[in-house]
Formats: C-alpha cells, sequence, structure tokens
C-alpha cells in the first residue's frame, strides 16, 4: 500500500481516501486559492443558454474554481458523452457509474451554442465511455464538424480521453481535424496507479506521441499538491517533451470532497512561475502555470488566431 493514501472502497463507484497524517486536512486554504462566487449577466446568461441546450460543461461537473470568471468572458468547456463517467480517478468530482445511451443530437446542440456565443475558441472534452465500442470518438468527430458548419472561423480544441490507446479511435477523432489535440496526463509517475486507477502513464504518453506524429498541436496538463516533488514535475515535463507535446497546463490540485484524495501540499504561486519558466526553457510552445490554472483556462489565448 502507497505511503501516500491507503484506498477503502466504500462500493463500486466511490472512493474513500484516509491519509497517514491527518493534520494536512486541517490546513487552512490559502488566501491566493479563494475565488469569488459565480455572478454577472453573463455567467447567468451561459447558465440559461447550457439549461435550454441540455448540455453539460466541465466547468459544473468539475467545479472549477474559474468558472466565474470563464463564465462572464463568455467562454465555456462542453462536456459531451453525458455527465456518467465509467472510470473513477480519485481526483476527479464528475458522476461515476452506469452512463446512459450516447445522444447523437448533443453535436448539433454544443453547434448551435457555440454559435449564439459568438466563441473564436471552443473545449470541448467528455467523461470517459469505455462501455462504447468506438468510445465516444464518433460524437466527437461529428461535434467538430457541426462546430465547423455553423462556426467555420471558430478554433476547435478537444480534450479527449485515452480510448484504451485504440489508435483506430483516435484517427476518428484526428481525421475530423482539431486545431489541438488535448489529453491530460493529470499527475507525475509514482503516483499514477493511485490518481488515475483505470489508466496508464506510458498509454497517455503514446495518445500524445500519436497526435504530434500526426502534425497536430498537441497540448497536456497536470495537477500539483498530490505528493509528488519538483524534481518530479520536472521529469513529467521531459517526458510530455519527448512525445512532441507542446503547450502544458499546471495547477494545484483542490479535493472536491472527503470521498476524494487528500491535498499533500498548497503550492506557493512563486513555484508555480518557477514551473512555467523552467517548462519555457525546456522548449514548450506555452505554458500556463498556476494555483488556479485548468486544463481550458485561457485556452483561447494559446493558440494563434487569424
Amino acid at each position: 500500500m502507497s505511503e501516500l493514501v491507503q484506498i477503502k472502497y466504500i462500493n463500486t463507484h466511490q472512493k474513500k481516501f484516509s491519509i497517514p497524517n491527518p493534520e494536512i486536512e486541517n490546513i487552512r486554504r490559502p488566501e491566493w486559492l479563494k475565488v469569488k462566487l459565480p455572478s454577472g449577466d453573463n455567467f447567468n446568461y451561459l447558465k440559461r443558454l447550457v439549461n435550454t441546450k441540455k448540455l453539460n460543461t466541465v466547468c459544473e461537473d468539475a467545479r472549477c474554481p474559474n468558472i466565474a470568471e470563464c463564465w462572464e468572458r463568455k467562454t465555456a468547456t462542453f462536456m459531451i458523452l453525458g455527465e456518467i463517467c465509467t472510470r473513477s480517478c480519485g481526483f476527479c468530482s464528475v458522476k461515476t457509474g452506469k452512463p446512459l445511451p450516447l445522444d447523437y443530437d448533443e453535436p448539433r446542440r454544443v453547434a448551435e451554442s457555440v454559435k449564439e456565443l459568438g466563441l473564436r475558441h471552443v473545449v470541448i472534452t467528455s467523461v470517459d465511455r469505455d462501455d462504447q465500442k468506438l468510445g465516444g470518438a464518433d460524437i466527437f468527430a461529428l461535434t467538430i464538424n457541426e462546430i465547423r458548419k455553423l462556426s467555420p472561423d471558430c478554433k476547435v480544441e478537444v480534450l479527449i480521453p485515452d480510448f484504451k490507446g485504440k489508435r483506430e479511435l483516435l484517427d476518428i477523432v484526428l481525421d475530423a481535424e482539431p486545431d489541438v489535440l488535448n489529453h491530460n496526463i493529470e499527475t507525475v509517475k509514482r503516483l499514477y496507479h493511485f490518481v488515475r486507477p483505470q489508466a496508464v502513464y506510458e498509454r497517455t504518453l503514446d495518445v500524445l506521441s500519436y497526435s504530434s506524429s500526426r502534425g497536430f498541436l498537441t497540448k497536456s496538463g497536470f495537477m500539483v499538491g498530490l505528493g509528488e516533488t519538483d524534481p518530479e514535475v520536472y521529469e513529467l515535463m521531459d517526458d510530455l517533451k519527448s512525445v512532441g507535446c507542446e503547450i502544458i497546463t499546471i495547477g494545484q490540485y483542490l479535493r472536491p470532497t472527503r470521498y476524494h484524495l487528500p491535498v499533500q501540499r498548497y503550492v506557493h504561486p512563486e513555484t508555480f512561475r518557477l514551473y512555467k519558466i523552467r517548462g519555457l526553457e525546456k522548449g514548450f510552445r506555452h505554458v500556463e502555470s498556476g494555483p488556479l490554472v485548468r486544463s481550458s483556462y485561457h485556452a483561447d489565448e494559446q493558440v494563434p488566431h487569424q
């Protein structure tokens, strides 16, 4: 059993984690992690739009701390393939269980929302759908195609699952020609099994490598605060650079509920600044690094627009 966590299964869908040093749970969240409550005209407008179109956003389902800022800027990350995931990662607040059937009208509704918002850059992500033969890759492709029809000038970034490493499924998505292929590695190699029990570190790198080899702008992101060391963070950067990843995002892990992995440390903003400097020195095109950074944070600013 890892020195970081001991895992006790409550049922097939929830995990409870205990740590050897429970005092860590009593550490007050630093000032730099405090965010304002969601509000504003644009926030309320986008909330109504999402509800009207019967769509899901990772902003809400993953409890993103930047929802107030991003929604007020009229930007959002749409989450397709439903709101129930077939995996149970230790950091993620998205529901886990048996998903509903795929909704093949969803791509049209997403595209209509993108047009109504007048987006220049949209991020499309999803839950994992290991219950499906194609893993939802067909819905990703349909969504990209529908957005192209209604908003031809909008850049489309897809934040995809690993599709169990099946390249024929990756090809379905890549053949639809997204502008950015994003697949998050999430954490350092040593902690991978505990953070993402149904994923494989090397498989994640292979997904990124394959995207890069096909000529796509490739992006990945990871969290800190799970028990990793700075040397492990820099080793992770090297692994991402070695497979052709050009954009990385680095943010602080925040525990969604007591049933998720505990925070092991709160990383100071100065350390995030050093991560960014080191990443740029290693040759990444762009490094978005900060306590509140998430995969889609300022995604529109990371890709050149004509």
